[in-house]
């Protein structure tokens, strides 16, 4: 019988710790002890790991520069909306829901293809333009739009789910999110993603297809930053589209960045605190300070970039990472008796011996007469 795999929990912790969150809040949920702002975090919060994760892919996998995450965004908000509002009084308000995620998803999965194809055959800042781009053009066409389609400057007004699910069923969205980016990059497609990310001339001397490949991520990334928006249009009551501008791009990338290029969990986590504290600094910094918070993500962008790039401290990094702290203490100290001493290797002669060969005396040498004739 063949052995039976092992199952490696560290790729389930995810998943465990964001079902086991979801079911204690749900608890808390029900029984009334979450205030209305409360749940409204928690939304936000849900929202702010699935843009993280999607981008995550983009960024930190594939290597690409993209600013026009928020764009995918607006396009699911708006479409996903207005199918809500379309739809709601016939089906009711959870069928009207799952048909807004999967449109707003699948258009704004749509987008990504149509502006992956030739968006993606740039790279590095030419790509980043494009995709600002993007999000620019995305922006001022809902803008600009009439009042009967889409409000105009003043907004698409949406339904408001109700507060004590919407956030349940945003952390089983996230869930799924991770489901599919997870299993997408432990795949032999993810290593191929990888390789284009470390070498792109190498991945393809080596036969892989590398639009194709970015095609993929692009497009998983848009549909589940399309799902972000339609959960954004049911958490508020408007949507408008100032709020998908570049600032908000670059706030999503501020939590790739700052949870580690390539690191799901460390996005999650990320996520999880710039959005903590863009409500904090909401409430403290009103007025004229607004503008300060926007300077606020700039600052740590700038800051990761400098820790990350600097020569002078690549010392200091590797001192004191996290990995090497935590492995550090996973890691038993107790030194184990070496099971190479000399001692302990068999062999046929002691080390300290001396060496000797037995030289045997052969017979004096006698010249025979040709020798004697030579002379």
């Amino acid at each position: 019988m063949k052995a039976m795999k092992t199952i490696k929990w560290k790729h389930y912790i995810s998943y465990i710790v964001l079902a086991a969150v979801t079911v204690a809040l749900a608890a808390f949920s029900f029984s009334g002890a979450l205030k209305s702002s409360n749940l409204y975090l928690l939304e936000k919060i849900a929202i702010s790991i699935m843009l993280a994760v999607s981008l995550s892919t983009v960024v930190g996998f594939l290597g690409e520069l993209s600013l026009g995450h928020a764009g995918f965004m607006c396009v699911g908000a708006y479409l996903g909306g207005k199918c809500s509002v379309l739809l709601e009084p016939i089906l009711g308000e959870f069928p009207a829901l799952a048909v807004s995620v999967l449109v707003g998803g699948i258009v704004a999965a749509v987008f990504g293809v149509v502006i992956g194809l030739p968006a993606l055959r740039l790279r590095g800042d030419y790509l980043a333009i494009v995709t600002l781009a993007f999000g620019e053009i995305v922006r001022s066409v809902f803008m600009n739009s009439s009042a009967e389609s889409f409000g105009g400057s003043l907004g698409l007004e949406t339904p408001r789910f109700d507060k004590n699910i919407l956030f349940i069923i945003a952390f089983v969205l996230v869930i799924v999110c991770l489901a599919v980016t997870q299993n997408l990059i432990r795949s032999k497609h993810g290593r191929a993603i990888t390789s284009i990310r470390d070498n792109e001339i190498a991945a393809r001397a080596t036969g892989i297809n590398v639009t194709k490949y970015k095609l993929i991520v692009f497009t998983v990334s848009s549909f589940f930053a399309g799902v972000a928006g339609v959960l954004y249009s049911y958490s508020n009551y408007n949507v408008q589209s100032t709020n998908f501008d570049y600032n908000y791009s670059i706030e999503i990338l501020v939590m790739v960045v700052l949870g580690g290029m390539g690191s799901i969990n460390g996005s999650i986590i990320a996520a999880t605190l710039i959005t903590f504290l863009d409500v904090e600094l909401q409430t403290i910094l009103t007025g004229n300070l607004a503008v300060l918070q926007d300077l606020f993500y700039a600052l740590i962008l700038i800051v990761l970039v400098i820790y990350n790039n600097a020569t002078s401290l690549k010392g200091f990094r590797e001192k004191y990472n996290l990995k090497k702290l935590f492995g550090g203490l996973r890691k038993n100290h107790t030194v184990k008796d070496d099971e190479a001493k000399w001692h302990r290797v068999p062999t046929k002669i002691e080390m300290d011996e001396v060496l000797s060969v037995d030289l045997q005396v052969s017979s004096p040498y006698t010249p025979d007469k040709t020798d004697k004739e030579d002379k």
